[in-house]
C-alpha cells in the first residue's frame, strides 16, 4: 500500500484516495511480483528531508553509491525507517545502532535472490 501511495497518489488522507490506494495495490500485487514492489518502494520513499530513495541516500549521508555500500551502511539506512526525519545513519544514535544490528542480522539470515 505505501509503494500504491507514494507512487500513484496524492498525500491527503481521504475516503477516496485510501479506495484508491487499496485498487492500486491489488493491480501492482498482480502484476508486479514482490521483488519489483520493493525495488520501487526502495527508490522512491523518503529518506530525510528532501532525501528520496536508497541512492539518494547513499549519496547523502556516505557519499557513495548504494552498489557500494557496506551490509552496515545498508542496515543503517533501512533502520531509520520509519522515522527519517528524525533519525540519521550518519549520526546514529545507541537505538539506531540497535536497530541496524538486527536489520543486518536479518538481511545474514535471508538468502539473496538471483536478478534477472
Amino acid at each position: 500500500m505505501q509503494t500504491a501511495k507514494n507512487v500513484f497518489l496524492w498525500q491527503s488522507r481521504n475516503y477516496v484516495r485510501k479506495a484508491l490506494e487499496a485498487y492500486f495495490t491489488v493491480l501492482i500485487e498482480y502484476i508486479w511480483g514482490k521483488q519489483r514492489i520493493l525495488e520501487v518502494y526502495v527508490n522512491v520513499i523518503e529518506m530525510g528531508n528532501g532525501v528520496y530513495g536508497v541512492e539518494a541516500a547513499s549519496q547523502k549521508y556516505f557519499q557513495k553509491s548504494s552498489e557500494k555500500l557496506t551490509k552496515r551502511e545498508a542496515a543503517l539506512i533501512a533502520a531509520i525507517l520509519p522515522n527519517p526525519r528524525y533519525w540519521s545513519p550518519a549520526a546514529p544514535t545507541s537505538y539506531l545502532e540497535k536497530r541496524q544490528s538486527f536489520v543486518q542480522g536479518r538481511m545474514n539470515s535471508v538468502p539473496i535472490p538471483k536478478a534477472d
